[in-house]
């Protein structure tokens, strides 16, 4: 009811003030659209050319649509030969950098190493040099090989099998650094008759597994095989 009572005054206002308005409003300072602007609104408009523009001042610029066709290939072969160069330029950079990741011929020649054992006298060990690191080879003799293959592996540190060390049971390839602190271990020394490492005294068998000592684990076995009777390549 209160709305509608407020509804209805403001009405009676409105219908009240509005003829005093209206009056005192000086019609002629009202702004008046001339005869020309209404003849200028209602003229045809300007017949356009051939581009859809009814300017005609610059004749001499405006781009020839017969024309237009061929200047839109050359742009794109401009454009698809530039990106072509870019792309071959590229593609070489990632070759020479692919490149320059892998080994070269010297240093794939220094990984692979072939050695005669023809010369190792049965119960003897040699020092060979392998990347840089020396690598023992050590000929066991018959009675050595039956030892090693009865060890019991509860024994063992480092578990393994000797047979699973060696490739042909007559020859021992072991890396000659011990796993401790990297010291070189002595040959034919220690409690087991294979190695002995001088630093810590750690003692190695004739399969090079450790037996005695700080060392966590056996000798390293390099990666090795036989490409004849009597000369392995390590590597």
């Amino acid at each position: 009811p209160f709305v509608k009572r407020l509804t209805m005054n403001a009405l009676r206002l409105a219908s009240r003030l509005a003829p005093r308005v209206l009056s005192r409003t000086n019609v002629s300072t009202l702004p008046r659209i001339s005869s020309t602007a209404l003849r200028s609104f209602s003229a045809k408009p300007e017949k356009l050319d051939e581009l859809g523009s009814v300017d005609h001042m610059y004749e001499d610029d405006r781009v020839d649509k017969v024309a237009e066709p061929e200047r839109r290939a050359f742009t794109y072969l401009m454009l698809s030969s530039v990106r072509f160069a870019y792309a071959s330029t590229a593609r070489l950079l990632v070759i020479k950098f692919v490149a320059s990741m892998s080994a070269s011929a010297e240093v794939l020649a220094l990984a692979f190493s072939e050695f005669d054992l023809s010369s190792i006298e049965t119960g003897k060990t040699i020092t060979v040099k392998w990347r840089g690191k020396p690598v023992f080879i050590r000929r066991r003799t018959p009675a050595e090989i039956s030892r090693e293959e009865a060890v019991p592996m509860e024994v063992l540190r480092d578990q393994e099998l000797d047979s699973e060390r060696v490739i042909k049971p007559e020859y021992i390839v072991v890396l000659g650094i011990c796993p401790h602190l990297g010291c070189v271990p002595v040959s034919n020394a220690g409690d087991y008759g294979g190695w002995f490492c001088p630093c810590h005294g750690s003692h190695y068998d004739t399969s090079g597994r450790i037996r005695k000592g700080p060392s966590p684990l056996n000798l390293e076995v390099p990666p090795y095989k036989f490409i004849d009777e009597k000369v392995i390549m390590v590597g």
